[in-house]
């Protein structure tokens, strides 16, 4: 049997966020103190990360060197895919030049790219991980390209990870997303995904499941996240198939850690925003706010080349990321 366990969207960083009363990165040590601690209790044979490792891609090392002794603690490897926090710009291709990128580059964390599955063997079974980090155009392309993956190495098993906005129902217009109903006929037998924080747990049909335990971190000020409690999955391979469990981490409740006045403080922001939104979408005509999708809507009224649009696409990651360079300095 191959047993493993899967988190998603840490978040990780050194301050804390000013809807949260305590101190977040010692709470979120704890909770990944406590799923290491699981994993190596259960003997899992390796682990993954749904993306969102971190809450900024250039985070301090004095800051990720203090987590990645805890994720040191795991005596299975670690498998992650890059969230749309982990890279510059949203654009995996930064990766390499992100502190996520450091933790693969050293061993403590390896990622998953796509094209590039992992093959785990035991016991006669074959596991295939495969893995879509998020990228401008997840949920709003062709869903097979970011849902469906390929079984390259002729494995028993597919679990693939999709960094991505799985929901169960419909978002409002603008906002990208796919309909878990519209990717049942995916070829993986399993589905993982992390980025929609309050999650939908474990979803199965016809033998094929999709899952979203929800963020460990409850950063956001939806008060969904006031009630949800931090939680991990367990998963099992054989011969007979896959099952999964979920696991609650010990942390405290919503109301002992997020400010409830700064939560309606910013759902009144929100109204304010979406107000805003609603104008310059009315002024410009354009379907989003989303500056990838922007340059996306120029290009097609222009009829320009491919190559000047990922080009365009390419000088905004750089410009991007010079920003956040200049906010911690």
């Amino acid at each position: 049997m191959i047993s493993f366990l899967y988190f998603t969207d840490t978040h990780i960083r050194g301050t804390t966020p000013k809807n949260r009363l305590d101190s977040f990165p010692d709470t979120i040590k704890d909770k990944i103190d406590q799923v290491m601690a699981l994993a190596n209790e259960h003997q899992v044979d390796f682990l993954l990360h749904g993306g969102d490792v971190f809450d900024r891609p250039d985070l301090s090392p004095s800051t990720v060197g203090q987590f990645a002794q805890l994720f040191r603690k795991a005596k299975a490897p670690i498998y992650a895919i890059a969230g749309n926090h982990d890279t510059f710009g949203h654009n995996p291709l930064t990766v390499t030049r992100t502190m996520l990128g450091l933790l693969d580059a050293f061993g403590i964390m390896t990622l998953i790219h796509p094209d590039q599955p992992v093959l785990v063997e035991k016991e006669g079974v074959r596991v295939q991980l495969s893995g879509q980090p998020y990228h401008y155009d997840l949920d709003q392309r062709d869903p097979k390209l970011d849902y469906y993956p390929v079984n390259e190495t002729d494995a028993t098993y597919m679990i693939h990870l999709v960094h991505s906005m799985l929901v169960e129902r419909a978002l409002p217009e603008g906002v990208p997303h796919t309909l878990i109903d519209h990717i049942w006929g995916t070829t993986a037998d399993v589905i993982f995904t992390g980025h929609f924080h309050s999650g939908f747990g474990i979803k199965e049909k016809d033998g094929t499941l999709i899952c979203n335990p929800g963020a460990l971190a409850r950063i956001n000020n939806h008060w969904t996240e006031i009630e949800r409690m931090p939680t991990v999955i367990l998963g099992e391979v054989d011969e007979s198939g896959i099952r999964l469990k979920e696991i609650q981490l010990k942390a405290q409740k919503g109301e002992a850690v997020l400010d409830r006045s700064y939560v309606e403080k910013a759902s009144h922001q929100e109204e304010k925003l979406h107000a805003f939104v609603q104008q310059v979408k009315e002024k410009a005509n354009f379907e989003t706010l989303q500056m990838g999708e922007i340059i996306r809507e120029i290009a097609a009224m222009s009829n320009v080349e491919e190559k000047v649009r990922e080009e365009a696409l390419r000088r905004m990651t750089l410009i991007e990321e010079r920003w956040e360079r200049d906010e911690t300095e």
